[in-house]
């Protein structure tokens, strides 16, 4: 049986709240041994003099949801996680905001932590997710992904 296709997007910034809450769901799972959390802020960085006050992110969802499906599980099967979750901004971000939550969970450190890394630069990389930076003056450009 193929496994379902999850949603990782969000409309908005993903809430501290919604992060603690996702942490504390994992203390009943005690066959966990180690988390690796990364998240992702959109930074105020200055552009030609003008300074960036939120990211605009976009996607073709049903195109970038397929892609994560296969990077998940190709995560799945080189590392040994109990579960990993990821969350993904889509809509305006303002700066200082979360935009990024990974999250992955393991019996042992080092696989939530190789596979929280390699979850990150695959997204940053492979998926189809765009950012359109808006500065102060409401003016805008997109974002090349680093």
């Amino acid at each position: 049986m193929e496994k379902k296709i999850k949603n990782i997007f969000v409309q908005g910034a993903i809430a501290p709240a919604f992060v603690a809450e996702s942490i504390q769901k994992h203390s009943t799972k005690t066959d966990i041994g180690a988390h690796s959390i990364f998240m992702g802020q959109v930074r105020s960085d200055v552009v030609n003099e003008q300074k960036v006050v939120a990211i605009e992110y976009t996607t073709y969802e049903e195109m970038a949801l397929k892609k994560m499906h296969a990077i998940r599980e190709d995560i799945f099967s080189k590392y040994a996680l109990t579960c990993m979750h990821i969350h993904h901004s889509l809509g305006r971000v303002a700066a200082g905001d979360i935009c990024l939550f990974v999250f992955t969970s393991s019996g042992h450190r080092k696989a939530a932590i190789a596979a929280c890394e390699e979850v990150v630069e695959r997204i940053k990389q492979e998926l189809p997710v765009w950012g359109r930076e808006i500065f102060d003056n409401e003016t805008h450009q997109w974002k090349e992904n680093k």
